[in-house]
């Protein structure tokens, strides 16, 4: 019995329902079949665009990976990642999540911009000026991510832009008055996580720097990113630029609070 090679699209759709099944499921894969398999960035972006269609809502924007160098070599990428964030799995300040079916069981202390209006694709690259122009509000945020591989270190850049860039859950913490961060360095703003948990507690400092050097210059990439792709990053879209904070190791119990300096803070808890 012979197997036919599935065409380009059907490889794509293929990859993109076996890493939904397993993220939906809780589950985790050991690799994409090799005859699915996509081989570069832009086969592994357009198995997310799959990947992101099969939500019952629209995306309300990104998430930028692997913004420092300590995270591109922890999980062997080359550079930054993009991904898409689902409405569905956006929560509020103070939130209780579940780690079930949580393989990396990290959080990420996140600036959060939000658009006023679209930036479309285009040849010329976008400047950080620019893309700045386009932002409508700051906000603070916790990105919960994870991965549908089980040795996600080692499946690559291409698997793992498929696998949506680890995306999992987001929690939007408060809106940044305009006043008090138009002006400010972002790069060289600190941010101070601390974990509350049923046996142990630890505090962990950032800074926004970690981002590329500052969380503008990421948001100014990912812009940019996506122009090669053929998409706008949309008004309204949320875009969270990548931790300031060196990850932290979560277990059932822990409550992170994420304390941005003059900026507010933040919360969220971990269950089982």
């Amino acid at each position: 019995m012979t197997h036919s090679t599935p065409s380009a699209t059907e490889a794509r759709q293929r990859a993109a329902d076996l890493l939904w099944t397993a993220w939906q499921g809780g589950r985790t894969v050991s690799a994409i079949p090799s005859e699915c398999r996509p081989a570069t960035r832009a086969d592994g972006y357009a198995v997310q665009a799959l990947l992101g269609a099969r939500s019952q809502k629209p995306i309300i924007g990104w998430k930028i990976a692997a913004t420092s160098v300590a995270g591109q070599k922890h999980i062997n990428v080359t550079g930054p990642m993009a991904g898409r964030l689902l409405a569905e799995r956006l929560h509020t300040n103070g939130a209780t999540l579940s780690l079930t079916g949580n393989f990396m069981a990290v959080a990420e202390c996140e600036f959060v911009f939000r658009m006023a209006r679209d930036l479309p694709p285009r040849a010329a690259p976008y400047g950080t000026d620019e893309v700045m122009a386009a932002v409508d509000s700051l906000w603070l945020g916790i990105e919960v991510p994870s991965s549908r591989f089980q040795e996600f270190i080692k499946a690559g850049e291409a698997q793992l832009i498929a696998d949506n860039a680890c995306a999992h859950e987001m929690v939007l913490g408060p809106r940044v008055d305009d006043v008090q961060w138009r002006a400010v360095d972002l790069g060289a703003h600190r941010v101070r996580a601390t974990i509350n948990g049923t046996a142990r507690c630890y505090e962990r400092d950032g800074i926004g720097a970690n981002v590329l050097g500052d969380p503008r210059t990421a948001l100014a990439w990912l812009a940019n990113e996506l122009a090669t792709l053929g998409e706008t990053l949309r008004q309204g879209a949320l875009v969270t630029t990548g931790t300031c904070v060196a990850p932290l190791e979560l277990v059932a119990g822990d409550v992170v609070e994420a304390d941005f300096g003059v900026f507010g803070s933040m919360s969220v808890r971990f269950t089982a």
